[in-house]
């Protein structure tokens, strides 16, 4: 596949003042080398630091850089929404705005993809948290992966490229983490086919992560269980 793609990147950015400047300009120098016919939106969740002033800053600077202010905080899900439904190009890029993926990394993604591919996914060669992340994340993968039956590498694995025109397939109803979850399901329920990438994570320098507190992950659980009943237990008996 020929490198000059029509390509939409986002960002959803929540507590990450630290790290939007840089994300930013390592996307610009990274699409140089890929298309000029791009555009990055950066989607403010609400977030009470300075991050959407240092949006509409950046955006002031470059014409191809749209932002997108939620009024209210919509969790991790609503903000992937908000990027998936304003991206306007043929592929769709996003990753986090914590700066824990090398977004430099979106060329291995390109050089992946071809004509019959319907997405790229990023998997971690390691991941760069404590220990008790690690241990979180890697159960929380394998209860997924187990509930689902997901043929893939890394569930959670926000490093994603993808045809735009997927979602005229299915839409995407969760607002909490387990959006990912969901995307990857219905990805494999309409066959789509997946190619999958080894990437680097690194440690978060900036912010705090919003998911690792009682609440959130109970919210999460329960999110799973009703994602696990519609696309699973429903949709089986459906097909009895």
């Amino acid at each position: 596949m020929e490198k000059n793609i029509s390509l939409s990147v986002f960002f959803p950015f929540y507590n990450d003042e630290g790290s939007i400047r840089k994300i930013v300009k390592d996307t610009i120098e990274t699409l140089k080398d890929i298309t000029e016919n791009y555009e990055i939106i950066l989607v403010d969740d609400h977030s009470p630091d300075k991050v959407g002033k240092i949006a509409d800053e950046l955006a002031k600077e470059n014409p191809k850089i749209k932002v997108i202010h939620h009024e209210k905080n919509k969790g991790y899900g609503g903000a992937l929404k908000s990027g998936f439904s304003n991206s306007t190009k043929d592929y769709i890029f996003y990753t986090d705005g914590d700066n824990q993926y090398d977004v430099k990394e979106l060329k291995l993604l390109v050089n992946a993809l071809d004509e019959d591919t319907d997405l790229v996914n990023g998997y971690k060669l390691s991941r760069g948290d404590p220990w008790y992340r690690k241990f979180i994340g890697r159960t929380y993968h394998w209860t997924v992966k187990i509930l689902f039956n997901l043929k893939i590498k890394d569930v959670d694995c926000d490093f994603r490229l993808m045809k735009r025109n997927i979602f005229d397939k299915f839409s995407l109803e969760s607002n909490s983490g387990v959006i990912c979850v969901e995307l990857m399901k219905k990805i494999h329920m309409n066959k789509l086919k997946i190619k999958e990438v080894p990437v680097h994570h690194y440690p978060r320098y900036h912010g705090k992560s919003q998911f690792f507190n009682f609440k959130r992950v109970f919210k999460v659980g329960i999110g799973i269980l009703k994602q696990w009943y519609k696309l699973v237990l429903k949709n089986g008996k459906r097909r009895l």
